[in-house]
């Protein structure tokens, strides 16, 4: 049991305002494993004021003073990589084997990535009879998602920090107790008081709080694209900044010309992956009409393939749902799914019948979707795959782009330069072409109602920067 009863504001542990808390389950067992403090509007006035007089002195820091930070970071970070990842893997119910190199391991590397960056960016610049300047924009407030809990609030923390930025991080109350351990280790790295504060609550209460006190400069979120709608309209009446990363409904195209095995394989992985908590997954798999047959075949085939276990289980390759609220939610999207006349191909809302604790669901495929189900159109986040079929190329690339989202989408083809014509096609901010790995040194963000404003890398940095121009 992992009781954390203060916050971590201007350099210190301190004790919340009020006496509430919220509970931490695992998902695998659906037992209590830890609790952490409901916060106020009051908590969130003592952070933003800590941010603020921080800003004051680390916003005119070099950027080779701050990098020497991100380094002692690091290194503390590395200390506790087995740690990071047993805690987040009995949190979120991805198992261990996973856990550990991308939940423990894609922080590490956004403190890494950064680290480098500060090496080469250039903060000023000179055009014409003006220096142009990169500075600061100051406290940015980042609220974060529970499912890549230390991965995204890094992606937000390390830019802003490289930037000459202070932070608030208010964690998603359903999977924190990894942002109290990042705030432990920004002490042990030494940061100056009040430059990194940890507030965790309720979104209606601590995120609102924030998104529209005076002093937040910024507002850094990820999550569904009605909280990010809320706290943009909130943020709106300060005219703050605003970067967030929304849904996404990702459609993998499987041209004529793929290698339809390959293909297939690499879209159910890519939609399983995190048991489906990715809100760039591929969950439409558009196929051509006359391969439905094949690809929906082996979608099943791999679909059943892939053991579902709890997160201490060694062969697991798909865990539980983060909590009973989206279980219940992902069920009844499968409910519809059927109801709406596609065809249940594997899966269901069933719990499986060798797990009856934990949240876990079946991964499933629907085939003969058709675009204006539910399931083709809303974000599930869970295990669930659509396939639809397309008559040509023209057709796919027209089901690709009809959905409000644009955050991610696949292209797959055995001839390169065909990929990345459709690819050029495809409205979103990213395009998988064959399955390519994540690069965390490349812009991560969203066309459309899946946000705006660029994750990871010098695109990132951007983003926590004000332009001023000194005209002489």
């Amino acid at each position: 049991m992992i009781v954390r009863d203060k916050f971590y504001i201007g350099g210190e542990w301190v004790t919340p305002e009020g006496a509430d808390t919220l509970q931490v389950d695992n998902a695998s067992t659906e037992e209590i494993i830890g609790t952490v403090p409901a916060g106020m509007e009051a908590d969130v006035e003592r952070a933003v004021a800590a941010a603020a007089a921080a800003f004051e002195t680390w916003g005119m820091t070099t950027a080779s003073e701050r990098q020497a930070y991100l380094k002692k970071l690091h290194t503390a970070m590395e200390q506790r990589q087995d740690e990071l990842g047993e805690v987040m893997s009995q949190e979120l119910g991805m198992p261990l084997a996973l856990a550990k190199p991308i939940q423990a391991g894609l922080p590490l590397q956004s403190v890494s990535n950064f680290i480098k960056i500060l090496d080469t960016y250039e903060f000023e610049d000179h055009i014409g009879n003006s220096d142009i300047i990169k500075e600061p924009v100051g406290v940015v407030a980042c609220i974060t998602p529970w499912n890549y809990p230390l991965h995204q609030i890094m992606a937000k923390v390390c830019p802003a920090l490289a930037a000459g930025c202070t932070v608030i991080v208010k964690p998603s109350e359903v999977a924190p107790l990894t942002a109290f351990m990042l705030a432990e280790m920004v002490e042990e790295a030494g940061f100056p008081a009040g430059v990194v504060n940890v507030i965790t609550g309720l979104g209606p209460v601590v995120g609102e709080a924030l998104a529209k006190h005076p002093k937040v400069d910024m507002i850094s979120f990820t999550g569904s694209t009605r909280a990010g709608k809320r706290v943009a309209e909130l943020a709106a009446d300060t005219v703050k900044r605003v970067v967030v990363e929304l849904g996404g409904k990702s459609a993998s195209v499987i041209l004529d010309d793929a290698e339809l095995a390959d293909a297939v394989r690499g879209t159910v992985n890519d939609c399983y992956f995190n048991s489906g908590q990715t809100c760039a997954a591929h969950t439409r798999m558009l196929v051509p009409e006359s391969k439905y047959e094949e690809a929906a075949k082996k979608a099943v085939e791999v679909a059943r393939s892939l053991n579902i276990g709890k997160a201490d289980d060694a062969n697991a390759k798909l865990g539980p749902v983060i909590s009973k609220t989206q279980q219940e939610r992902v069920r009844s999207y499968i409910k519809k799914g059927v109801e709406e006349g596609a065809e249940l191909l594997c899966g269901g809302p069933e719990q499986p019948d060798d797990l009856p604790e934990g949240y876990f669901i079946k991964p499933t495929v629907f085939g003969k979707v058709t675009q204006d189900m539910t399931i083709a159109r809303e974000e599930i986040f869970g295990p669930v795959l659509s396939i639809l079929t397309y008559k040509d190329e023209e057709d796919a690339i027209r089901i690709a782009n009809d959905t409000v989202y644009g955050l991610s989408n696949g292209v797959w083809s055995s001839n390169p330069d065909h990929a990345k014509k459709v690819a050029r096609r495809l409205r979103s901010g990213n395009v998988i072409i064959n399955g390519g790995a994540f690069n965390m040194m490349a812009p991560f963000g969203g066309y459309k109602q899946s946000g705006n404003g660029r994750e990871h890398g010098p695109y990132a940095l951007d983003d926590y920067l004000e332009t001023k121009a000194l005209q002489m």
